[in-house]
């Protein structure tokens, strides 16, 4: 039988909200006298408020002073037709960065003096093409490594040893220069080999993950070593399927991520806080670059630190190798975990501003067929 000779009746009864709370973008309804009438779930994700609470407060109260939503929303009533405007910035009262958002504002059919607004947050987006620029930047930092262990490591092994033979003739006082020729070779030789991870293309050995197992193991490193006077909180999603993973690389994304964690609040936070979480969050599809495929990324991995932050000139280019802010970094830590994610099919980014950073993981999930020859693993 087709669609098209079934009765109306044989179709499920399926209420407003049930589809309203199937949608992933925030969606809400404002009363003429401007408090908001009702809204669905991703609505109370986005504002960080329930929908009762919501219904307590007009718009007005919701959004920053001056805000382009509400002339739009005074627009839509005047003219009775729908609006549209594109990345606009929009901060919430628990959320008062700034986020850009795109709004789809329009009256209710048959009750012109409700409004309904639709945002669309444009992270999501703007964060699927951060991720090419991401991976571009790991394969160039590939490209050199390769280069690097064939063209220095075998001239520095012979600067060195010129050293050590030139130690053995020279006074006490000339023996420190020697010396530091050898430790600066070294040191050299060091920041190489951690290039040369990323020219490693062999296929990684994948299995199915248990995330949370992962993210307690580096939670107990953390709070043994470098991490002893920062606050961990978990909220785990308990219901979360596995992820098809590598689980020693998984290990090196999450504690470098923790790591730059805690040192953000021993810098500048007295009461230094790490949140780990995981979600499920149906949604988000990356389009894979040469091919018309979009993969489905739903698993959420996040960890969020309370330091001061990063700065906004930085902050585009966070992932990219040699970019850091430590006196004695070398910028590779986030590349490295860029690739490592990137090679897991999933993408990275990383949200900031004073006291509230965080960094989010966007995972597949392992299914059945990922276990078939040719499959993901």
């Amino acid at each position: 039988m087709s669609t098209a000779e079934l009765a109306p009746a044989e179709f499920p009864s399926v209420s407003a909200d049930a589809v309203l709370n199937a949608l992933p973008h925030p969606v809400i309804m404002i009363a003429a006298d401007g408090k908001i009438a009702d809204a669905n779930v991703a609505a109370e994700t986005f504002f960080e408020i329930s929908v009762p609470l919501l219904r307590r407060h007009c718009l007005r109260e919701l959004v920053p002073f001056g805000s382009p939503l509400l002339a739009l929303v005074d627009q839509v009533r005047a003219r009775g037709a729908a609006v549209n405007e594109y990345k606009v910035e929009l901060g919430t009262p628990r959320n008062p960065g700034e986020r850009l958002v795109d709004l789809h504002v329009a009256p209710l059919p048959e009750r012109l003096e409700y409004v309904v607004v639709m945002l669309q947050v444009r992270t999501i987006a703007d964060k699927m093409d951060r991720q090419l620029t991401h991976r571009g930047a790991a394969r160039s930092v590939t490209a050199l490594a390769a280069m690097l262990a064939h063209e220095i490591k075998n001239p520095l092994s012979g600067i060195r040893g010129a050293a050590q033979l030139l130690e053995q003739s020279v006074g006490d006082e000339d023996r420190s220069l020697t010396r530091l020729i050898c430790d600066e070779a070294d040191r050299i030789v060091k920041l190489v080999d951690r290039m040369e991870v990323f020219s490693d293309e062999r296929p990684v050995e994948r299995e199915p993950l248990n995330i949370h197992a992962v993210l307690e193991h580096v939670k107990r490193l953390a709070q043994s070593g470098f991490a002893r006077n920062v606050r961990f909180v978990e909220d785990y999603d308990p219901s979360l399927p596995p992820v098809l993973g590598n689980r020693d690389q998984l290990i090196q994304v999450f504690l470098n991520l923790v790591k730059n964690a805690a040192e953000s609040c021993n810098d500048g936070a007295t009461d230094g806080e790490i949140q780990l979480t995981t979600a499920y969050r149906p949604g988000v599809r990356l389009s894979l670059p040469g091919s018309r495929t979009r993969v489905s990324l739903p698993m959420e991995f996040c960890v969020k630190d309370n330091g001061p932050g990063v700065s906004d000139d930085l902050l585009p280019h966070l992932f990219d190798p040699f970019v850091t802010t430590k006196p004695t970094g070398t910028g590779l830590g986030l590349a490295l975990v860029a690739k490592i994610v990137g090679d897991h099919g999933g993408i990275i980014e990383c949200e900031s501003q004073p006291r509230r950073t965080t960094f989010r993981i966007l995972m597949p999930v392992y299914t059945a067929d990922d276990a078939l020859p040719g499959g993901a693993g």
